[in-house]
């Protein structure tokens, strides 16, 4: 198996750049030399702070060039690609959140799929050396063989947000297929980490411990059947998206579509109780979460759970990060962040 390393001398398009895998990419590309442009609408679906520092992390490098804008606007995105003219885009600006997508619709078709439609529009008249872009489990619904495989039919989303990354999906083969562009989804697996996205349970859960709230579990306080996240790093998805990028698919496929998880789900309340132990040694005191139990919420899955032999056999990665020590990275981040006592 040999696969290409980073070519440092091309121009990386990288959209939701001051989101969370966003930042981290742009920054790995950014350390190893490569010219970023980066664009974000900064949108307050969560606290912009975090999206603003986050940036302030990436304003240093002489390469990087932010553009504020939503990628739902047609005519700035092509501008940006006439001008700057990109060999690799990385699409991740997008409406997240499985919950989010059942109060407000709206703006996941706006980002979703009008935006992602711009960008493929984008590629067609300014020709990439590769697509890459977000995908998400999700797309596998409620399916019950485990683990999840590209080959495995996801025509039954359960919420919207999975509809339109499903739609992705469909739009990239088209276009792939009409255009010659090589393009590659990933199907992200429950991304977390320092800097990470405060909607996630885990994030949440750390914000109601120092608020003295009680979190909410989704899973009837059944600890037999117990909800199963395969939980990925951060830092573990960075690396599987770099050794994508310079790899784009050159055989007779030239839309390909990945899982990029930890193979290797977590139940809930362990994911849980590795958090406590992590805040508690952040802390220096013993951190137990008040817990209600409630029963699964609507457009909510089971388990997830990635087959990456796809992913290994392309780029000889697999994910190494284990809960205790990505956790451990999150709450010592978390305490020095927010400064709590």
């Amino acid at each position: 198996m040999s696969y290409k390393t980073l070519d440092t001398t091309k121009i990386y398009l990288v959209t939701g750049a001051a989101g969370f895998i966003g930042f981290y990419l742009s920054k790995k590309l950014l350390e190893k030399g490569c010219k970023v442009i980066g664009i974000d609408n900064i949108n307050d679906y969560y606290d912009v702070n975090l999206k603003y520092a986050r940036l302030d992390k990436l304003k240093p490098f002489e390469n990087f060039t932010f553009i504020k804008g939503d990628i739902s606007d047609k005519a700035m995105i092509m501008e940006i690609f006439e001008e700057y003219k990109p060999n690799v885009v990385v699409n991740l600006a997008a409406q997240a959140g499985v919950r989010y997508s059942i109060e407000n619709p709206d703006v996941y078709i706006g980002s979703n799929i009008v935006g992602f439609f711009n960008i493929l529009e984008a590629c067609r008249y300014n020709p990439v050396d590769h697509l890459v872009y977000a995908s998400s489990s999700s797309v596998y619904g409620s399916n019950k063989k485990v683990p999840f495989e590209e080959t495995d039919f996801v025509d039954n989303p359960v919420s919207l947000y999975a509809a339109t990354k499903k739609s992705n999906e469909l739009m990239a083969h088209t276009y792939s297929h009409l255009y010659n562009i090589p393009a590659t989804g990933l199907r992200f697996f429950t991304v977390y980490g320092p800097m990470g996205r405060p909607d996630m349970a885990y994030f949440g859960f750390t914000d109601k411990y120092f608020k003295g709230k009680s979190i909410k579990i989704f899973n009837n306080g059944d600890f037999e059947n117990d909800l199963y996240r395969d939980f990925t790093y951060v830092d573990d998805i960075v690396e599987g998206i770099e050794r994508l990028l310079s790899n784009p698919s050159v055989d007779e496929v030239l839309h390909k579509v990945f899982n990029i998880g930890n193979n290797s789900p977590e139940k809930l309340m362990t994911f849980i109780t590795t958090l406590e132990k992590c805040l508690s040694k952040a802390l220096g005191r013993n951190v137990e979460f008040k817990k209600i139990f409630e029963p699964l919420k609507a457009g909510d899955v089971p388990a997830t759970y990635a087959s990456t032999d796809k992913l290994q056999k392309a780029v000889g990665f697999k994910p190494s990060t284990s809960i205790e020590e990505g956790l451990q990275n999150f709450a010592d981040w978390y305490v020095k962040y927010y400064g709590v006592k």
